[in-house]
């Protein structure tokens, strides 16, 4: 009986390791091929305490802005967003980010597709902080025949839909450099890149060394921001990416330990009215 318990444990056991192995390969694909080894650096955000760095995330939307704004789009994000506590722009000042300037510049630089409340027509229109940030195409359809057929993957919350998606999103920047295999064989629109599944992918390099051209300044820093180098341009928009897919990590953190204090006075104080209730009991001798 005892030997069958065992045995099945085990079996159940190898189940669910397969089970788990499973679904961390479909989540992460099968991982980096022909060699390159991922890097794995130390984001500002991970950990109990950690948060975003706010001068990397306004670097990072300096980036998305000026090189990925031309094919992907921030679907679930909108203008006001980035004025909110913990995001990239946030001013103590302006509680509600409406009402932010910077927000208000920041939305104002796109165009957005709204209807006429006198005649029903479409029109074009500045954006306000409460617009989401609008689509780069009209419809997929457009999306993919701009892009030999490819549609550009929205990026507002990649860095959870990968498996360690940090890391992914910044070695999938920084490996075309990769020395590519005489095995792989591309096709028209195609380009190599080991951490991309299959090591081909439709988009071609992105990030170049900047020189005196690049808007890379954060509002924090003025105008002594660090070299835009392709790896730092890819920490940074990693880092902006991270927090439009969790932007409100720091909130979130910040009412977990506030919490967790408060638990633990409570259980120091139920402790001591215990140990004061019951002080004068004694044991019985029978």
């Amino acid at each position: 009986m005892a030997f069958k318990t065992v045995r099945n444990l085990i079996i159940a056991g190898g189940v669910a390791a397969a089970s788990l192995t499973g679904i961390a390969i479909a989540a992460g694909g099968s991982g980096p091929a022909d060699g390159y080894k991922m890097i794995h650096k130390h984001w500002h955000w991970s950990g109990v305490t950690g948060s975003y760095d706010v001068a990397a995330m306004q670097r990072g939307y300096n980036v998305y802005a000026q090189v990925c704004r031309s094919c992907h789009n921030l679907d679930h994000l909108a203008f006001r967003h980035l004025g909110d506590k913990g995001g990239p722009f946030y001013d103590e000042h302006y509680k509600n980010p409406n009402d932010n300037p910077l927000v208000k510049n920041i939305a104002a630089e796109y165009e957005v597709i709204d209807v006429n409340p006198e005649d029903g027509s479409e029109l074009s229109r500045p954006g306000i902080p409460a617009d989401y940030f609008p689509p780069v195409y009209r419809n997929n359809a457009e999306a993919a025949y701009v892009n030999n057929g490819a549609v550009p993957p929205d990026l507002s919350v990649m860095v959870k839909a990968r498996n360690n998606g940090a890391d992914y999103m910044y070695n999938l920047l920084l490996a075309y450099s990769h020395p590519q295999p005489d095995s792989i064989t591309l096709s028209t629109g195609q380009y190599y890149n080991p951490v991309m599944e299959g090591s081909k992918i439709a988009m071609p390099p992105q990030l170049q060394p900047q020189e005196g051209v690049f808007e890379y300044q954060s509002e924090t820093e003025g105008q002594n921001p660090p070299e835009a180098t392709v790896e730092q341009m890819a920490a940074d928009v990693t880092e902006f990416l991270a927090w439009s897919a969790d932007p409100k990590l720091a909130v979130r953190k910040e009412a977990g330990l506030m919490s967790m204090v408060y638990l633990l006075i409570l259980s120091v104080l139920l402790w001591l009215s215990y140990k004061r209730i019951w002080r004068r009991l004694k044991p019985s001798e029978g």
